[in-house]
C-alpha cells in the first residue's frame, strides 16, 4: 500500500497534527500515522469521518487519480 500524501497535505493545510485529526475522528495518533504511511486500510466509515474533518471528498483523499 502506498503512502497517502494527499491525506498528509490535506491535514497540514488545515493546520492539524496527526493527534488532533485522530482525536477529531475517534482513533489514536498511531492509527492516523499508519493510514498516512499506507500501513493501515481504514474502514469506509473512518474514511468518511476523516474527509468530513478535513472538508474534502473521498475522491480527494482516497480514490482520486494520482
Amino acid at each position: 500500500m502506498a503512502k497517502n500524501m494527499r491525506l498528509k497535505v490535506a491535514r497540514a493545510t488545515k493546520d492539524l497534527s496527526q493527534a488532533k485529526l485522530a482525536e477529531a475522528v475517534g482513533v489514536t495518533r498511531q492509527t492516523m500515522n499508519a493510514i498516512e504511511n499506507g500501513d493501515y486500510n481504514p474502514s469506509l466509515n473512518l474514511c468518511i469521518a476523516i474527509c468530513k474533518a478535513l472538508d474534502v471528498t473521498l475522491n480527494d483523499l482516497f480514490w482520486g487519480n494520482e
